[in-house]
């Protein structure tokens, strides 16, 4: 028997982006740091406050010294994650032996978030959210939410067509060859997939590596999430009309 892929890393960092989302962070970090005591090697998170002015600072220190606090005044996203990995990889001692994966603040990782995805033996993991918190959505949102999900996962071989950037892991070695996150208001979890792909790296886009997530309202990104699930909202309406 081959031995666990987990074992050629010693150390994963894991990068948090956050804008003014102090309530959330609490219980990101708490289940991301669950998931850190799941792996045999060591974890660290970094947390990137990008433009934020409700005191999430403040959070600093609560967590010990393995979670590290970033702020930029950048208000976009994919500089928020290409920051936090920068920071990122002057804890490790060589791009070989890292292991990277992102979250987002509004998310909750399961425990065995971090150890699944060592395990697979990829060079990029994509997962899958689950949403809650439908409360400010009708449910005509949520129903055609879940339809439009399900109809692209998974395959034949038990794969999905789904990018978040709220679950996903990669090499360190191939995130810097390719040459990370782009500074973009969005998407910029699809692009960096783009060019995974383009690069050739092995891409395991697996159903059992999921998290939750929120059905949040208000966006973080043009074009992200929550303005997708207020395109749904607008479709239901219509055919009311």
């Amino acid at each position: 028997m081959s031995a666990p892929a987990f074992r050629s890393y010693d150390r994963v960092v894991v990068v948090v982006p956050a804008h003014n989302e102090k309530a959330d962070l609490p219980g990101c970090l708490r289940a991301v740091l669950t998931a850190a005591l799941c792996v045999p090697i060591s974890v660290s998170v970094v947390v990137v406050l990008d433009a934020s002015d409700d005191d999430s600072a403040e959070l600093a220190g609560r967590y010990g010294p393995d979670v590290h606090f970033v702020s930029i005044d950048a208000h976009n996203v994919g500089a928020a994650r290409a920051v936090g990995f920068g920071y990122g990889r002057s804890l490790c001692r060589d791009d070989d032996e890292c292991w990277y994966a992102t979250t987002d603040a509004d998310s909750r990782v399961d425990p065995g978030w971090l150890i699944h995805q060592l395990k697979l033996g990829a060079e990029l993991v994509l997962g899958v959210v689950r949403v809650t918190n439908w409360r400010q959505h009708s449910a005509d949102v949520a129903a055609r939410y879940a339809r439009a999900y399900q109809a692209s996962m998974p395959d034949e071989d038990g794969q999905h067509e789904h990018i978040h950037g709220a679950n996903m892991g990669f090499s360190a070695r191939a995130y810097w060859r390719v040459g990370g996150f782009r500074a973009l208001p969005s998407g910029e979890d699809v692009d960096l997939v783009e060019r995974f792909e383009a690069a050739g790296y092995r891409i395991r886009r697996d159903t059992e590596l999921s998290v939750i997530t929120s059905a949040r309202t208000n966006g973080r990104a043009p074009d992200g999430f929550a303005d997708y699930l207020s395109q749904l909202g607008g479709s239901a309406a219509g055919d009311c009309a």
